[in-house]
């Protein structure tokens, strides 16, 4: 492994400055996937800044908002009662996102910038446009059954991983960043992360040394029902090659209020708003699902290996909705 020094600041502002003044430096926190990259070859800082001493753990309410801090772990946040109550879909997203080992080290904020699993980017030894931005991406041609098949572009096909940024991008959660400078801004997860384009190797809106503080995620409205659906090839731990994130409100038969969100499929956490526009005062029923779905896939590029997953997203969302609004007609 790359020889780095190691530090463990006790305040936020001496963290993100230290990262921000080294264009070589880099936050650690929970590990689970920044260790493995550095084993492998993947990364190589020279600093790392461990930011596990912060005081950002915890969850708290304010008034309908959650307030999430960014180191408190996946099975913290699995374990706190108003999200198994209040927010179904985060409570099954967490559970399936991870083993109880993993979901004990990993941290929110760590989960939701964690990296692709491409096995191309994983691999130093193959072209990734990720890694380095103009070398080619070997996934184009090579195995590429499990990656993307929306918001890809011609040097970049990866997936994102994160099972529960899925469900929160569609909560319209929000992320409280810190910045070097001591200032601190509030980013929507829909406008966190970017597709590939031409710079895939520039994954968030997040500047060098910005560090996420907390999560925002707002709570259901009464009468809300939610739920995340996750198919992938083992049962006992896998990543998805497709998972739906669903809200609804149905009154009277017809659905006031929908979110959407996919995984699995897109190089980004997914908001799938075209399937959005088409439930909202629509009926609920399983044709209107069934168009749903086709919306939701509308515009997806598959290839050679993965053209199987544009029918698997569609059939997992008409799934998802048949499970929340209980209509299956």
């Amino acid at each position: 492994m790359h020889a780095f020094e190691y530090l463990r600041p006790a305040e936020v502002g001496q963290a993100t400055a230290t990262v921000a003044a080294d264009p070589a430096a880099s936050f650690l926190a929970g590990g689970t996937t920044q260790l493995d990259l550095m084993k492998d070859g993947v990364l190589a800082p020279d600093r790392l800044v461990d930011i596990t001493r912060l005081p950002l753990r915890g969850v708290d309410r304010d008034g309908d908002t959650l307030v999430v801090g960014a180191l408190t772990s996946m099975e913290e946040l699995a374990a706190e009662p108003a999200v198994a109550e209040l927010l179904p879909v985060v409570h099954e997203a967490l559970l399936l996102g991870a083993s109880v080992q993993l979901r004990n080290m990993a941290t929110i904020g760590g989960n939701l910038l964690q990296r692709t699993r491409c096995r191309y980017f994983r691999d130093p030894t193959t072209p990734c446009n990720k890694r380095h931005r103009g070398a080619g991406c070997a996934a184009l041609d090579g195995v590429h059954r499990g990656h993307a098949v929306l918001g890809t572009s011609e040097h970049c096909i990866a997936t994102h991983a994160s099972d529960l940024a899925v469900a929160l991008v569609a909560l319209d959660a929000a992320v409280r960043v810190s910045g070097p400078d001591g200032g601190e801004r509030r980013v929507p997860l829909t406008d966190l992360y970017r597709t590939p384009g031409d710079t895939p190797d520039v994954e968030t809106v997040l500047e060098h040394g910005e560090l996420i503080t907390a999560v925002e995620v707002p709570l259901l409205p009464p009468g809300a029902r939610s739920h995340y659906l996750k198919i992938r090839d083992r049962a006992s731990y896998d990543f998805a090659l497709t998972s739906v994130a669903v809200a609804l409100v149905v009154e009277d038969g017809v659905v006031r209020r929908a979110r959407v969100g996919l995984g699995g499929l897109a190089t980004v956490p997914w908001r799938a708003w075209a399937a959005e526009d088409v439930l909202l005062g629509a009926p609920a029923r399983t044709d209107v699902f069934h168009a749903a779905g086709r919306a939701a896939l509308d515009g997806a590029v598959p290839r050679r290996d993965n053209a199987f997953k544009v029918e698997l997203g569609r059939r997992a969302l008409v799934r998802a909705l048949q499970t929340v609004s209980g209509v299956y007609w």
